[in-house]
């Protein structure tokens, strides 16, 4: 009885090692019972289910590596983004114990279905998108397919904050020719998850950067059907320090300028010359900021306003320079006029006294003849060289008061005084206030 045992024992021993022996682990062996050949068209060009109105569930995850740029003017953004699409295949599923532990295989592309997805917002061509040649396929029938692509897509930028903006961009992803009731849109993580992958494989340190990213499904009504469609909103900020320094903080010394040009000396001529080159400069500063921003009449960018703002401050600058130099010149052409006029006055009395002296010329020279004899220290004489002194001195002080009164500004010189301190309180105010309310308006905006 003990012998049976043994030999029964030997007898299964045997079996089971010639069955390990005889049994292919190869992928050809699990290909042959998929029926995955070129033969079989219909695991191509059918949807994978087995009862037609069971919905395909596509499970769809993207990952952005970078933010490559973005376009104010054509309203576009470039990124590097990573998909995975994941659906099940209802004939295709194996037991992994059956095949040596085979649990996953890859299927070329054009053996199997694959959904129809498309981006709405895509512009880009399709030289940049990398898709896999190869599908990944699990012993449960999951099929999955990568693809990496160089995205350029349509986004709604809004400027208002340039550059302190972070705009907000949605990529829909849906079918090109299946409805709801053939094809559901989903996800295989969680929007955190993909967020967060993003954001730790973000390889570009550029001008933006990403700040957020959620995921929603939604239907749509097309043609009397339902479309499903699943839209990714992307949130990225732009780092505003390069236009800080570059830009706004330039238009504020050139203002801070502009302010300290009312203490140089107008007499002097180089006050307008001054506030002109400041013009000049803005000028230039303009025209790279119509290089950066589209041209929107709808609503103008805060900084827009800011820039026109400062240029108009400066050109009434320049505008009330001109006028006070003008009234200055004026004031020198009435005070060269009034010179004239007193120089002639005085010529004229002149030749009135001239010809007001008496004719008895030769008797005068005779007298002064025989003055000219008399001692020089007599009474009479010390008596008329005290008056002579004395109307030298009188001379002397009248010509002192009359350079003294030269020297007083006239009328048109006076108003251009007052008319430029004036300005230059209301100037000065104009500015404080019109710089709080853009610091006020920029800073409540972005704080929000």
């Amino acid at each position: 009885m003990d012998a049976l045992r043994v030999l029964a024992f030997f007898t299964l021993i045997g079996v089971s090692s010639s069955q390990n022996q005889t049994k292919d682990c190869s992928y050809l062996t699990l290909l042959t019972h998929l029926q995955l050949t070129p033969a079989n068209d219909a695991l191509q060009i059918m949807r994978p289910v087995k009862n037609w109105k069971n919905p395909t569930t596509v499970g769809l995850d993207m990952l952005i590596f970078g933010i490559l740029n973005v376009d104010e003017k054509y309203q576009t953004v470039e990124s590097h983004i990573w998909i995975q699409m994941s659906w099940k295949n209802e004939y295709l599923s194996w037991n992994p114990s059956d095949f040596c532990g085979i649990n996953m295989l890859t299927v070329p592309k054009s053996r199997l279905w694959l959904p129809d997805i498309y981006i709405q917002e895509d512009v880009s061509d399709t030289g940049s998108i990398q898709n896999s040649k190869l599908l990944k396929l699990l012993s449960n029938g999951v099929v999955i397919a990568d693809s990496r692509q160089r995205l350029t897509s349509t986004c709604l930028l809004d400027l208002n904050l340039f550059p302190f903006d972070a705009q907000k961009c949605e990529l829909t992803f849906a079918s090109m020719n299946c409805f709801e009731n053939e094809i559901l849109l989903g996800t295989q993580s969680n929007e955190s998850f993909l967020y967060r992958i993003s954001d730790q494989l973000m390889v570009t340190q550029g001008e933006w950067e990403l700040d957020n990213m959620t995921i929603r499904s939604e239907s749509i009504k097309k043609e009397g059907v339902v479309q499903a469609r699943l839209v990714y909103t992307v949130l990225i900020s732009r780092k505003p320090m390069l236009y800080v320094i570059n830009f706004i903080v330039p238009l504020f010394y050139l203002l801070v300028l502009d302010l300290a040009s009312f203490f140089i000396n107008q007499s002097s001529g180089e006050k307008l010359s001054f506030k002109v080159t400041i013009l000049l400069a803005i000028s230039v500063l303009l025209l790279i900021l119509q290089d950066m921003l589209p041209s929107t009449e709808s609503n103008m960018p805060y900084i827009a306003s800011y820039c026109v703002a400062v240029f108009a401050l400066v050109g009434i600058s320049v505008l009330e320079a001109m006028l006070v130099g003008f009234l200055y010149d004026l004031d020198s052409y009435c005070a060269s006029k009034r010179g004239c006029c007193a120089d002639t006055k005085e010529e004229v009395e002149l030749e009135d006294g001239c010809q007001n002296e008496p004719s008895g010329g030769e008797e005068d020279i005779q007298m002064k003849e025989e003055k000219s004899f008399l001692p020089l220290d007599g009474p009479d004489v010390r008596n008329m060289l005290k008056g002579i002194l004395e109307e030298v001195k009188a001379a002397r002080q009248q010509a002192s008061r009359q350079g003294e009164e030269e020297k007083k500004p006239g009328g048109y010189k006076k108003i251009a005084e007052i008319l430029d301190h004036l300005f230059f309180v209301f100037y000065l105010l104009t500015v404080v206030v019109f710089l709080t309310y853009m610091c006020i308006v920029w800073f409540s905006k972005i704080l929000r």
